[in-house]
């Protein structure tokens, strides 16, 4: 009998392949420290209550609330990425715990600010402003804030938001302690016939595989492991939504949907349009899911033959090293100045690259306005990987311009252009690769590779985006919704958008309660328009050049100092329009047509 794979533990992971955690606080005392500096520090805010009609004290006030804040989210910052390292350490779980229950302290110590300045008679933010200069850095803020009028609670009411927010919360911690921690999935046998213990990690790999068999056990085994545990899930994110609809209502907003999309001043309608434009356009996917049915030679195409790569090349392994050099390969017309920095990241210790037993799965950009930035991976060698490092450092590079161009009080950016610097670099990276490609396999390989970018970044977010409208809408209604009223929503959707010649396996009707983003209040959507947008600057930047970079390095660096939708229209994309969404479609059909013709 053949032995097991076990994945590495932490220890095990060699110094040189881990993030420098450590720049931020080298040991948990310096960390308790500084909670302490900050549990000294925030009583003192209260002080500030009923003093901020005085332009002197409002400055004083922002000034030591922007102290607070920034010593919370490098506390933050170092507790979440060490709990995340070992999601089953209880050392870091409970210093992740203490922080992000504290800063629901803060929140509700905060909670009288937004409330007072909009109490003020009217006129009275612009007079202080203009008696003194050095408001004037906060005239966006303020004025944004004194727009929220109709959704801003009394005092006594922001309070006990702010102290209810930890709980409000508790979906998304238990869903995260659910799958990253407690769930085992089972063993499948490799390409080698090898057993080997699956995990969210490498699931990936294995639903790549060229084998039908690797590929299908995988599928049954992950899906099967959910649906063990449906109706906790399912009680999980009903709860989460009915804790987005309870806001939503207490703030005085029509919806979930316009409490997630008025603060950003982006309109109800940008939403509706990327849903109505993708279902106006699902032929395409069914074309594609036609051509790729006919190209494995299969007489039914099933779900879990989705990500298998449908042009035969040889087997990758692509070291880290030899990743980072295609990255920047790829990257290279955003300029020297782009360059240097993705340099920096490498060498600093930006990124936690491989996986070990216990860690989070998936990817992300973390860190903040004292902190460098932060990549989580789970390096396995594909291409796929590859594109995976380009895009998440496409968002810390986005988060160093942000915080080294903008005051802290603007350092954050929106999460509707969240998605759009890391899809730059990834459409970058792709188009770089196909252009230079001569073996015919190989550039059939990659166009797929595009292809599959599109089909996930784009049509699955916005099925993932319609599932999300379908189900507060219901609850919003008065319907509750059981774990098997998810999965049917799910299936229907999933018939709907891979068409005729796609066999909806039972299986993937449980895929909702794997998916962590329904935690974060309409935000999937955003993959879709930040895709949209990203093809459009990488367009631009590899048609004009230097004058197209410069505006697109404009945009990285100007955080939260507009709303999101004039911040990318001064950069010379307009999501007001469905052009963006539209183009991105035209470039999806190009690619199905350069894919048949090189096939013939």
């Amino acid at each position: 009998m053949s032995e097991v794979k076990k994945i590495k533990t932490r220890d095990e992971i060699p110094q040189e392949y881990k993030w420098k955690v450590d720049k931020i606080y080298k040991s948990e005392e310096q960390w308790e420290k500084d909670f302490e500096n900050l549990r000294v520090r925030v009583p003192k805010l209260t002080e500030f209550s009923g003093k901020l009609g005085n332009g002197k004290y409002l400055l004083e006030y922002l000034k030591l609330d922007e102290e607070v804040s920034r010593l919370a989210g490098k506390l933050a910052v170092y507790a979440h990425l060490k709990s995340d390292e070992d999601t089953a350490n209880p050392t870091y779980q409970a210093l992740k715990d203490k922080i992000f229950t504290y800063i629901a302290e803060i929140g509700s110590t905060q909670a009288f600010f937004v409330p007072e300045i909009l109490s003020l008679p009217e006129g009275t933010i612009e007079k202080e402003i203009e008696n003194n200069p050095d408001l004037k850095m906060y005239t966006f803020l303020l004025e944004d804030i004194l727009k929220r009028k109709p959704h801003t609670l009394t005092k006594e009411k922001e309070e006990l938001m702010a102290s209810v927010s930890d709980c409000l919360n508790a979906p998304d911690r238990i869903f995260s302690m659910l799958s990253d921690a407690d769930m085992t999935f089972t063993v499948i046998k490799d390409e080698e016939g090898n057993s080997v213990e699956l995990t969210e990690s490498n699931y990936g790999s294995y639903i790549q595989s060229k084998d039908r068999r690797v590929r299908q056990e995988a599928f049954k085994g992950l899906f099967d492991t959910y649906n063990k545990y449906r109706n906790t899930f399912a009680a999980s994110l009903t709860s989460s939504i009915k804790n987005f609809i309870f806001i939503s209502k207490t703030r005085n907003y029509s919806s979930a949907l316009e409490c997630s999309l008025k603060p950003n001043n982006i309109p109800l309608e940008v939403y509706e349009n990327t849903v109505n434009t993708i279902n106006k356009n699902l032929s395409s996917l069914h074309r594609y899911v036609k051509i790729k049915k006919k190209l494995l030679g299969l007489d039914e195409i099933h779900m879990y033959d989705l990500y298998v790569p449908i042009i035969d090349t040889p087997k990758e392994n692509i070291e880290f090293d030899d990743a980072v050099k295609i990255v920047k390969e790829g990257i290279k017309p955003l300029g020297e100045e782009y360059l240097n920095i993705f340099s920096e990241g490498i060498e600093e210790g930006w990124i936690d690259i491989y996986p070990n037993k216990g860690k989070r799965g998936g990817a992300y950009s973390s860190g903040d306005y004292d902190t460098m930035p932060y990549v989580l991976l789970n390096y396995d060698f594909k291409l796929n990987d590859v594109s995976t490092l380009a895009h998440e450092m496409g968002h810390s590079i986005h988060s160093y311009y942000s915080r080294k161009n903008q005051p802290y009080v603007y350092s954050d950016y929106s999460l509707f252009v969240a998605e759009v610097a890391s899809t730059t670099n990834e459409s970058l990276l792709i188009r770089y690769l196909i252009d230079k490609e001569s073996d015919k396999n190989k550039k059939l390989f990659l166009i797929n590779q595009q292809l599959e970018q599109i089909r996930t970044t784009v049509f699955r977010q916005v099925m993932f985006a319609e599932f999300e409208k379908t189900t507060h809408e219901s609850i919003e209604n008065g319907k509750p919704l059981t774990a098997e009223d998810l999965s049917k929503i799910w299936h229907e959707l999933n018939v709907k958008y891979f068409g005729p010649d796609m066999v909806i396996d039972d299986e993937i009707n449980i895929e909702w309660a794997r998916i962590p983003h329904f935690y974060r209040d309409f935000y999937v959507y955003q993959y879709a328009t930040g895709y949209a947008a990203a093809n459009s600057f990488a367009k631009q930047i590899l048609e004009n050049g230097e004058k197209a970079v410069e505006l697109y390095k404009g945009f990285l660096k100007s955080g939260s100092s507009d709303y999101p939708i004039n911040v990318l229209k001064k950069a010379g994309v307009d999501m007001t329009t469905p052009k963006p969404l539209e183009d991105t479609i035209k470039r999806f059909d190009e690619l199905l047509d350069m894919l048949e013709n090189n096939l013939n």
